[in-house]
């Protein structure tokens, strides 16, 4: 198969703001954590989530949980394209970047829609397994101008991979083909390399099985096959990325957060944490925006690439838009782009739902919490419950200068108010006053400041001023957020 792609597109290039100091820290997973408060006082409030929050640091985001099969089977139906008529080459033209990426995923996409999974049994009879979760990968030659297709298989059950330490076992399907392992291990984030013959295979599709883990359960393995779910997903690739799709995923997301806080608005949701005032005015457009991205960032890449590492998350939405992140699952079952959890029921997306009944949430998880649009309407409820639970001052600090004193509100979606009573407490420590916190400036002290930090604002200068080790996740959850929030206000 051969392609020729034709177009124009100007690309616009997108500046993130870099704090200017020095980082040291380790990968974590966020997670917004919540219990019903019912009608409580806002101490009894912040105690009882307190209660309910995570403690200590998780792992990196490439340790990834296992995407419910519900979710997998409200993916809507791949349409079967219409008959292409035969190429015409234009010659002269200028191909441009963004869209001959765009259309080759497309492309890959029908490459993928009929290939079978190979599911291989081992043992006989009560003995036999399913040996492992097969993956199939959309290869384009650039070389030769035609498409592959390789299969690789997963350990089954999953085990544990830490970036950095021992290389994922797999074995490859694909004789001729050189596959190797590059991060990830789930449906959001598994990316291989793949070469044949000396020459590179850019991945532009990827098609992965999705179990019921309740045959698993029961080692029913003949059903676990029979009734998996493949999805055709596109982790990030280094060959997707374009400077177009980080301005637009930008967009993206500006829109589908008006969007929300739109229908906030016109539905006249009370905010918990500001009495008489709407919802949609309790929470600034930008913190939702800076959600979306810093929840899907992991730890180490922002410590490695700074800014790169958000392009990359803009890059996934520009590319994938509403689908982008639907598949994300952490290591602790948070799902979705805005990383809810369940919880058997009585997770942080179903308070919200009992909790903001007017916000007409999607009251299933698998649906609401993988729909942007809702999980964005859902985080915005959750961060106004979670400032509800604060301290006076901090809401009152809050209220003046949202954009910066959101440090407390999205500690709290980390990892509920146990780490915002850390923060503060490590402020007061720091001698830093809520009225002192400032925005990341330009830093040309002599002496470099280790960094997770917070901005100081001494007279007419702002120093960075360096976070005590209280919850490393959360420490990196707040420099990822001021780092990037300033991008989309």
């Amino acid at each position: 198969m051969s392609m020729r792609k034709t177009g124009a597109l100007s690309l616009l290039l997108v500046s993130l703001i870099c704090s200017g100091c020095a980082m040291n820290g380790s990968g974590g997973e966020e997670e917004p954590t919540l219990i019903d408060a019912g009608g409580e006082a806002p101490a009894e409030v912040a105690a009882a989530i307190e209660e309910a929050a995570p403690s200590g640091d998780k792992g990196s985001k490439q340790e990834e949980g296992e995407v419910p099969i519900a979710v997998a089977e409200t993916e809507p139906p791949a349409e079967k394209p219409a008959e292409k008529p035969e190429e015409v080459i234009v010659q002269g033209r200028n191909l441009n970047r963004h869209q001959v990426i765009h259309d080759l995923v497309a492309e890959a996409q029908t490459v993928l829609r009929d290939v079978e999974l190979q599911y291989v049994f081992t043992g006989k009879g009560r003995k036999e397994v399913l040996r492992g979760r097969p993956v199939a990968f959309a290869l384009w030659n650039d070389a030769k101008q035609e498409w592959s297709v390789a299969q690789i298989e997963l350990p089954r059950p999953p085990i544990k991979w830490t970036p950095g330490r021992r290389p994922l076992p797999f074995r490859s399907l694909t004789p001729g083909i050189q596959a190797k392992h590059v991060k990830g291990t789930g449906a959001e984030r598994l990316m291989f390399s793949f070469s044949q013959d000396g020459n590179p295979l850019k991945v532009y599709g990827r098609k992965f099985p999705v179990f019921d883990n309740n045959l698993i359960k029961r080692r029913q393995w003949r059903a676990v096959a029979q009734t998996a779910k493949p999805i055709v997903y596109l982790p990030f690739t280094e060959d997707t990325f374009d400077p177009a799709f980080v301005d637009s995923g930008k967009e993206f997301l500006a829109a589908t957060a008006r969007q929300a806080m739109e229908e906030l608005r016109l539905a006249r949701v009370p905010s918990a944490a500001f009495p008489g005032q709407l919802l949609a005015d309790s929470i600034p457009l930008s913190v939702i925006m800076t959600l979306a991205v810093i929840e899907q960032t992991d730890d180490a890449d922002y410590m490695e690439k700074e800014k790169g590492a958000f392009h990359e998350v803009l890059s996934q939405y520009g590319l994938k838009q509403e689908e982008a992140y639907r598949y994300s699952v952490s290591s602790a079952n948070a799902l979705g782009p805005m990383q809810f959890t369940n919880r058997r029921g009585n997770g942080t997306y179903s308070l919200v739902v009992r909790r903001c009944p007017r916000a007409k949430l999607d009251p299933v998880f698998e649906r609401g919490a993988t729909n942007l649009l809702n999980a964005m309407k859902a985080a915005v409820c959750l961060l106004d419950l979670e400032l509800a639970g604060m301290r006076s001052d901090i809401r009152l600090a809050y209220r003046s200068n949202p954009a910066v004193l959101g440090i407390f509100p999205v500690a709290a979606y980390n990892g509920g108010p146990r780490n915002v009573t850390k923060l503060y407490r490590s402020l007061t420590r720091m001698k830093v006053k809520l009225d002192e916190l400032s925005r990341p400036a330009l830093h040309l002290m002599e002496t470099s400041v280790t960094c997770p930090c917070v901005w100081k604002l001494d007279g007419t200068n702002v120093r960075p001023v360096a976070i005590p080790r209280y919850n490393n996740e959360n420490r990196w959850y707040i420099e990822k957020y001021q780092s990037i929030v300033s991008l989309f206000e």
